[in-house]
């Protein structure tokens, strides 16, 4: 037992010597200097970083936040989920009727479309895509 001890103390020993060597080193003596001059700076951080730290910790437990923000983008995301399915199913359902019918349309089917209302609001919305495309593209 008092052989270990001896062998540890030795080691730590020579652990202390490692260490002494390391410090003597010129670089290392620079890098400690900088280090000490660095501290009121080091010490600002460190303390910025606590504070930042306390606040995500309290916002990580805070319950209610935690429920009022979950309620909050679902009131966003439920209305924008239930219009893009509403769309998907709107796409899908018209995709199964096109191809149904072999109908074609001819000049006057096209003149009779472009009189509805839904075709006039996609062509003002295609109109207008398309002049914001190039207002965009004459900027560049």
């Amino acid at each position: 037992m008092s052989e270990e001890l001896t062998q540890a103390q030795q080691a730590i020993g020579q652990g202390k010597l490692d260490l002494l060597d390391q410090l003597l080193k010129p670089e290392v003596q620079e890098s400690l200097t900088t280090l000490v001059e660095q501290l009121p700076k080091l010490a600002e951080v460190v303390t910025l970083l606590t504070k930042a730290y306390d606040l995500a910790q309290l916002v990580a437990t805070d319950d209610v936040l935690k429920n009022d923000t979950v309620n909050g983008i679902k009131e966003v995301a439920v209305p924008v989920i239930d219009s893009v399915k509403g769309l998907a199913s709107a796409a899908i359902e018209a995709k199964d009727r096109a191809e149904v019918t072999n109908e074609s349309i001819g000049l006057f089917g096209l003149l009779k479309l472009m009189k509805d209302p839904e075709v006039q609001k996609i062509f003002r919305i295609a109109n207008a895509f398309i002049e914001i495309q190039a207002e965009r593209k004459s900027q560049q």
